[in-house]
């Protein structure tokens, strides 16, 4: 797993010097001064930029896929992405290409060359480049093992390297170069998406998700050397003319292999901007170099712009960025707005807050144990998507829900990894485990059998009753759990149980968990003396995970810690982050007579003359309604405010005697912090006679969840 803290503003900013080494490959900025310094600056050094800009695509689309943390290639998003991309693209250089000739008496294999592998413009390209990557890589995924994949992909590169920049070798086997030859009809260039790209992708998947081992001072004398090596090699090659293109060197993977960890490790505050600046520099340059080389012959300086290599550069990287900064501003323009921010009531979470956690968490458990949260109930009233999607961004790619309907909702969130459903899904439903890939749990034999029933793959977790009696093959039922392993058309990826007195620090409490963690231990014992291998295993939850991480396993459920709440926090040992808060507004300020009642039932009468304050929210938005019957209070300018009376659907009235200063749009604090003063989920729940997953779980959609 990627370290949690990793933010990748590294990569953002390194995009947009891609993009700048991108236009430098294709002006030559230096050829003016030293052709031999531009040939090692953009034949050689600016050679990392596509590769990287691959290895990005690899980290974010396929990762958990290609690493087998997840059943399916997420790829749709980004397919459409890029195709809608290039199809923009081709229209904007179509009238370019026309003028100058690029399209005449095309053929349709010439037309088939250009769409697929060349580009319909120069630059153009990466985009099929990439798409064709994804999908030969996924196909890959499904023919080979995983261990056979990394063995594919270089082989793919030696094809490559030997159309490229080891042409000359080639041309020297007769067989082979006629067979090079006969590709050529079909691609340009090896340097295309079947050949090139797919190496690249691979290494961001697999660098973007795994920690790295080195220290950051021997991955920096590393590329320094690899980068020497390379230079050295790419003029070698250059004096020999041995290049047919110089896009590859062997080299260039292991200079990728030791600068793409850099980048990680380097963390920046994240920029969405550079990310949309470096995509679109890369699709315009070469109409600002048109424009350049159009304004300078209409305000006759061609000479000393475009006749000097070095200004012809910066200026196209100039009218680039202020086209790309252009379109950015439209795009933004043209985003349909967001919905009015805590106009009522709102939850706010923590991104760092639950980074930190991811952290903490992690920390506390053996180094081959990953994190899978539970996400079930909205995240615990978090909001599913939203936590799940920034769970992604921290490198987690397993969750665990309760229901189908939660694991589609997350997809159609664009959430990737593995979705493990904990509950029953009826029969009926079965086809949406597949259409959605999402993992099922085996609740018991005769569950199985009806999942066997419906005849094609599904991926399943079995459960295993050993002491709550609650879902789960009993773990004594060792030949029901072998018959479940036996089901052919169940791809059994894992088998679990659930410890149900874990939070409890008593005697006899710690000792049935014990039990129930032997017996489970035993049971995959059993299986393993019966020929069958045990899968990945996980048996924590939040309490197991504070008070049993040594348990271990293939993964851990955290649900309540990760969002920073214990059910006993006070002795908790570890430094837990809340990720949310609620809030909502004050809508009007009032006076209360002596005598006068506030709320539904009269269930409050002032006991002297009192101000008090509504706020916009109520049971509706999942508070308890006797809340201001049981002693409690929200927060305002800092300040505890009591809640009189019975809490209404939308609205719920407190006292601000004490306040003089509450007016209007202020805001007050429900979970959270002001100030000096902070309400908990715990005392919450302490207050109501609950628990802080009831109180959690019940918060209502219809409050907007934003992360900050």
């Amino acid at each position: 797993m990627a370290d949690s803290r990793t933010t990748y503003g590294g990569l953002d900013v390194f995009k947009l010097i891609a993009a700048f080494l991108v236009v430098a490959i294709h002006i030559s900025p230096l050829t003016t001064y030293t052709p031999m310094g531009d040939f090692l600056l953009t034949r050689v050094l600016a050679r990392v930029a596509v590769p990287f800009f691959f290895m990005v695509t690899g980290q974010f689309v396929l990762g958990p896929y290609l690493l087998g943390r997840s059943s399916f290639p997420p790829v749709a998003k980004a397919l459409k992405k890029l195709l809608l991309l290039y199809a923009f693209a081709i229209l904007l250089y179509l009238p370019i290409g026309l003028y100058a000739g690029h399209y005449q008496d095309l053929s349709p294999l010439s037309l088939f060359r250009l769409l697929v592998f060349d580009g319909t413009f120069y630059h153009l390209w990466y985009f099929p480049g990439c798409i064709l990557g994804i999908l030969v890589l996924c196909l890959l995924r499904k023919l080979l093992p995983r261990k056979g994949l990394p063995v594919a992909v270089l082989l793919l590169y030696a094809v490559a390297l030997l159309g490229d920049s080891y042409y000359g070798f080639t041309a020297q086997l007769p067989g082979l170069a006629a067979a090079y030859d006969l590709g050529f009809q079909l691609y340009s260039y090896t340097r295309n998406g079947l050949f090139m790209a797919p190496l690249f992708l691979w290494m961001g998947a697999v660098l973007g998700q795994r920690p790295h081992p080195l220290p950051l001072r021997k991955y920096k004398i590393g590329l320094a050397l690899a980068l020497l090596a390379m230079a050295a090699e790419g003029l070698l090659l250059h004096h020999f003319q041995m290049q047919r293109h110089d896009s590859m060197y062997l080299m260039l993977p292991v200079v990728m292999g030791l600068l793409y960890p850099l980048l990680l490790s380097w963390n920046p505050k994240p920029s969405p901007l550079c990310r949309t600046l470096s995509t679109w520099i890369y699709v315009l340059h070469p109409a600002m170099l048109v424009v350049l080389r159009g304004g300078a012959k209409v305000t006759g300086c061609t000479d000393w712009v475009i006749g000097n290599s070095l200004v012809q550069y910066l200026g196209v990287c100039l009218l680039s960025l202020l086209a790309a900064l252009a379109v950015a501003f439209l795009l933004y323009r043209l985003r349909p707005p967001a919905p009015a921010s805590q106009a009522r009531a709102w939850i706010t979470l923590d991104r760092d807050a639950l980074a930190h956690n991811v952290s903490t968490l992690q920390a506390l458990l053996p180094k081959h144990t990953r994190l899978m949260p539970a996400v079930k109930a909205n995240a615990y009233g978090h909001g599913g998507p939203q936590i799940a999607r920034e769970l992604n961004r921290l490198g987690i790619h397993a969750f665990c829900v309760a229901c189908a309907g939660e694991g589609v909702q997350l997809r159609k969130a664009g959430v990737k990894g593995e979705i493990l459903v904990l509950g029953y899904t009826h029969p009926s439903q079965v086809p949406l485990l597949r259409r959605y890939h999402l993992t099922q749990t085996v609740v018991d034999l005769s569950y199985a059998q009806e999942l066997a029933h419906y005849g094609k793959p599904l991926h399943v977790h079995v459960a295993v009753d050993t002491g709550m009696h609650r879902l789960g093959e009993d773990v004594h039922h060792l030949d029901a759990i072998c018959s479940i392993f036996s089901l052919k058309s169940l791809r059994i990826d894992g088998i679990f149980t659930h410890l149900s007195r874990a939070d409890s620090r008593a005697p006899q409490d710690i000792a049935f968990t014990e039990a129930q963690a032997d017996s489970f231990s035993r049971l995959r014992d059993a299986l393993a003396e019966r020929g069958i291998p045990c899968p990945p295993y996980h048996l924590l939850a939040s309490a197991g995970m504070l008070h049993y991480p040594h348990l271990g396993g293939a993964f851990a459920r955290p649900g309540l810690a990760l969002y920073g709440i214990t059910e006993a926090q006070e002795t908790s040992p570890l430094s837990l982050r809340p990720v949310l808060s609620l809030r909502a507004r004050v809508a009007a300020v009032k006076p209360l007579a002596q005598g006068e009642s506030a709320g539904y039932g009269r269930a409050f009468v002032a006991p002297h003359p009192m101000r008090i304050a509504v706020l916009t929210i109520g049971y509706g938005d999942g508070l308890p309604r006797s809340l201001g019957l049981q002693g409690g209070w929200v927060l305002l300018h800092g300040h505890r405010a009591p809640i009189l009376g019975q809490l209404c659907m939308d609205q719920t009235i407190v006292d601000v005697t004490h306040l003089p200063q509450t007016a209007p749009g202020d805001s007050a604090v429900l979970i959270g912090r002001d100030g000096e003063e902070t309400l908990s989920v715990s005392t919450l729940a302490q207050q109501t006679g609950t628990i802080p997953n009831e109180l959690l779980s019940r918060l209502s959609p219809r409050l907007e969840r934003r992360i900050t």
